[in-house]
């Protein structure tokens, strides 16, 4: 089977990109939701001339999709720059992890003291919203994960930081693909759910020390699920 034909299956039905504004974007969404679902697992070699074909552009607003991709460190290239979807180790995972916890931590912080009330409802309501996401399907389970990661957004812009904001922007990227796969094991959602009704507590009381150590037990937590993730991945 031709590299093209492999990639073509992989990515099934949902492979073509929409035509829009923006045909790189459009490219790099398409991409970034197989990288999440594993579609495109970790690891594997993107051809350009593949890959464009699969997707149906030419390769200049591939090649912004790949760099798009890359920012957010979904996507890695070989010493020959040849992209391929990143397959960090458990190490890098945990060290971005733990800058994370430190940045959320700092957000709900901020956020006690500088968000609005209508900030604070929004965020509740987002975190409401998650548990009436069905997640026993693909879309399901992204439109859980991407509620979850608004979540964690909402906190971090209601900090009024804007280089937070933009710092935490690039870990969180870069912990999409693992943070997803964490958000899949049903053993760790009641754990997950409480955290996060303890963050919204803590944050409607306005209290900064327990807003900050809520986040941080909440990250803390995402570490084990994560490590245990990719084991039981590894095992399959």
């Amino acid at each position: 089977m031709s590299k093209v034909a492999n990639l073509k299956g992989l990515m099934g039905t949902e492979g073509r990109v929409s035509r829009s504004l923006s045909l790189a974007e459009d490219a790099a969404q398409t991409l970034r939701s197989m990288i999440l679902l594993e579609k495109l697992p970790p690891g594997i070699s993107l051809p350009e001339r593949d890959l464009s074909e699969a997707l149906g552009i030419s390769r200049t607003p591939l090649r912004e999709a790949i760099r798009l991709l890359a920012g957010e460190g979904l996507i890695q290239f070989t010493a020959a720059r040849r992209p391929f979807v990143a397959n960090p180790s458990l190490e890098e995972i945990n060290n971005c992890l733990r800058v994370q916890g430190a940045l959320e931590a700092l957000a709900g912080e901020l956020a006690c003291v500088h968000c609005s009330d209508a900030e604070l409802r929004e965020i509740a309501n987002i975190n409401a919203a998650i548990a009436e996401v069905n997640t026993d399907d693909g879309d399901g389970k992204l439109a859980g994960f991407q509620a979850d990661m608004r979540f964690h957004q909402a906190i971090v812009q209601a900090a009024g930081n804007p280089p937070l904001a933009e710092t935490h922007a690039s870990y969180n990227a870069r912990l999409w693909r693992v943070r997803f796969l964490s958000s899949q094991r049903r053993a760790g959602r009641d754990s997950t759910r409480k955290e996060h009704s303890e963050i919204v507590a803590a944050l409607s009381e306005r209290d900064a020390k327990r807003t900050a150590q809520a986040l941080k037990t909440h990250l803390k937590t995402a570490e084990t699920n994560i490590a245990q993730a990719l084991d039981e991945r590894e095992s399959t």
